[in-house]
């Protein structure tokens, strides 16, 4: 390994972000949070020895949470989590005001950062999107974590805007990248200090290569010391054995989000593994039972069931 190789990984494990941390699942019973479901799996996450969770992500329904749920359910992971782990709280919105308030909640509660995805719906311009997060890094002390998915969002936070804003704000200290390719990364990584978290399962190791230091991940939820290995592996150097680990978890991750958007997969899978009870809010709803046979099918294969 050239020693250009070495010195890059070994910013990546110096990293505040570097690592594996899990886009939580919100567990519902009788249309209310399943406190203690939640409260287990958190458990199960902190007990795999992930840098982090993840609460009211997109995988975490927040959507469909109301204000005051948003706000429990990130003050009881953080509860639950108790300093064992990182917590990077969501706290995204369309709403540059809601942003704001529900970062400052974040803070208050004791989140490490938050996690704050473009103004969705709005389709706002590059320079909006700037001045977005640029008022959320005013109002607040907390590290905020860019996301781009423009698959949910219906825009794309561009390179040029991503390195003005880290340029402005020390406060923005890293970024997870769901734009669905890997040719961006290079290019970011080259133009500032920003950390790069892999925001898609299957592309952790081509991204991890390319010189994201981490993964927030939807199948950790399920498969969580599976996915540290793999993002341990791939940050020491140790391709093959990321490669190894990558054919299984990264296939069955492929094969799982051809089943339906997130979270009826992954939340349908944690549902055959006997964790949660199969509810969803709408409009989100269960998967199709034909859909569902392929699902267990496919953990079976995988040996996951």
């Amino acid at each position: 390994m050239s020693l250009q190789v070495d010195m890059s990984l070994q910013a990546k494990a110096h990293s505040a972000f570097f690592g594996t941390f899990t886009a939580l699942v919100t567990p519902f019973r009788d249309g209310e949070v399943d406190w203690t479901a939640l409260d287990a799996h958190v458990e199960r996450q902190v007990a795999a020895g992930l840098e982090g969770v993840v609460p009211c992500g997109t995988t975490g329904e927040s959507a469909t949470l109301t204000h005051q749920e948003h706000d429990e359910v990130i003050e009881r992971v953080i509860k639950r989590v108790d300093g064992r782990c990182k917590v990077i709280a969501g706290t995204g919105s369309n709403s540059t005001a809601e942003a704001i308030r529900l970062t400052k909640h974040a803070e208050d509660a004791g989140a490490d950062a938050a996690l704050v995805v473009s103004p969705y719906y709005n389709r706002p311009t590059q320079d909006g999107m700037y001045q977005h997060f640029a008022a959320i890094c005013e109002a607040t002390n907390l590290p905020i974590v860019l996301y781009n998915v423009p698959s949910r969002c219906s825009i794309d936070l561009l390179n040029p805007a991503v390195v003005r804003l880290r340029q402005s704000f020390d406060r923005i200290v890293a970024i997870k990248d769901a734009s669905g390719g890997v040719s961006r990364v290079a290019g970011l990584v080259g133009k500032c200090d920003i950390d790069v978290l892999s925001g898609d399962d299957d592309l952790t190791l081509p991204l991890i290569a390319g010189g994201a230091v981490g993964l927030i991940s939807v199948v950790a939820n399920l498969l969580p010391v599976e996915m540290k290995s793999l993002v341990d592996a791939a940050g020491r150097g140790d391709f093959e054995a990321a490669r190894s680990i990558h054919q299984k978890v990264c296939g069955f991750a492929s094969e799982m989000g051809t089943l339906g958007p997130n979270p009826l997969p992954i939340k349908t899978a944690m549902v055959l593994k006997g964790w949660y009870s199969e509810e969803f809010r709408l409009p989100m709803c269960p998967l199709a039972e034909g859909d569902r046979s392929k699902l267990q099918e496919m953990m079976r294969r995988y040996e996951i069931l």
